[in-house]
């Protein structure tokens, strides 16, 4: 389907109607139908298979209602198996991000439809962050590792807030390594990052498979919302996973999980690691990041952080909602033209 006629299919679709919800948007003349991924084809840890694990939930899903959450304006959250919680960003050409828009200034399809109830709309969510911080610790990158190091350690200090922010630390060589589990304690987090180090094979997307089937597909199935996300500081060079790039982005999306790469290729020109890398953050609604040098490379790591307290949540019920864990598709537009939206292109509902 072309921008063009997406755009004249959910003219109609605006997120601004009160209590009523989302106006029913015309759907296309001749929908073509999405092409959901497929489960994963292999798995880096044989133990504990995605189909043993079950499917990853809708962004902020839960079977039958949860008890009720605490939002950052103080009003109840409670969370329906159909409910889906949106997690976006809005920039200009620029790159510059837009802040104060309103729920009207935007239109969503779901799954082709609009969506039949908005529950909730929130400018600069401050909803509990949950991020893996996921280090390449190969022979690849040795003279560049100190720097990982030492960019990653900033930006934890910086990122994690809150009493209800959590991280944790993950190198990979060969193989996926935890350092550090879940917590939001700095000293922790630091020295988990102190305790990487370099040499072996690299095994990227084994790292990111792992990551999120074992750290963050238990945290999407927790009570209250929160917003995940992976930092994912590498070349993008693998040469020892059993899992494909594809098996690895299908579990981020089970797991509802944003990733953010940082490129360490200093190289003059973009290489395969560098598409890889954004391949696998644009699938998941991030982005990837490409320092010019080694020096630059806290640079990225402020880009993300930024981002993170720049972000928009929505959550809405889908239309003609299925529990049957299929893919469904997500397409969120600006009415505005001039500024470009950055969310996931879509999620695996729950299988009940």
């Amino acid at each position: 389907m072309s921008r063009h006629s997406f755009s004249g299919a959910i003219l109609a679709c605006t997120l601004g109607l009160g209590s009523a919800g989302l106006a029913l948007a015309q759907t296309p003349a001749n929908p073509q139908p999405a092409n959901p991924p497929q489960a994963p084809a292999s798995s880096p840890a044989p133990s504990t298979s995605p189909q043993q694990q079950g499917p990853g939930q809708a962004p902020a899903s839960q079977t039958g209602s949860q008890p009720a959450s605490q939002d950052e304006q103080g009003f109840k959250i409670v969370q329906q198996v159909n409910e889906v919680n949106l997690i976006f960003t809005v920039t200009d050409k620029h790159g510059n991000f837009i802040p104060n828009l309103k729920q009207n200034d935007f239109a969503l399809l779901d799954d082709q439809k609009a969506p039949a109830k908005v529950t909730s709309f929130t400018q600069q969510t401050n909803l509990p962050l949950r991020v893996g911080i996921v280090i390449d610790a190969s022979t690849s990158i040795r003279t560049r590792f100190k720097f990982e190091q030492q960019a990653s350690t900033e930006f934890l200090l910086q990122a994690v807030r809150s009493r209800s922010d959590r991280a944790f630390v993950m190198g990979f060589d060969s193989t996926p390594t935890v350092t550090q589990d879940w917590t939001n304690n700095l000293d922790a987090l630091q020295t988990g990052v102190n305790k990487l180090r370099p040499g072996g094979g690299t095994a990227l997307f084994d790292a990111v498979y792992t990551a999120c089937r074992d750290k963050l597909l238990d945290i999407s199935r927790g009570q209250e919302p929160v917003r995940r996300a992976m930092v994912l500081i590498s070349d993008g060079n693998d040469n020892q996973s059993r899992a494909y790039i594809d098996d690895a982005v299908k579990m981020c999306q089970r797991a509802e999980t944003i990733i953010y790469a940082i490129s360490t290729n200093w190289t003059p020109s973009r290489g395969k690691g560098d598409d890889i890398l954004q391949k696998m953050a644009g699938e998941t609604g991030g982005r990837a990041f490409f320092p010019p040098s080694i020096d630059d490379i806290s640079a990225g790591f402020n880009s993300i952080e930024e981002e993170l307290r720049s972000q928009y949540a929505l959550t809405y019920t889908p239309a003609d909602f299925k529990a049957d864990g299929a893919f469904r598709t997500i397409y969120l537009f600006a009415n505005d033209r001039r500024y470009s939206v950055r969310a996931k292109k879509g999620y695996f509902s729950p299988k009940q």
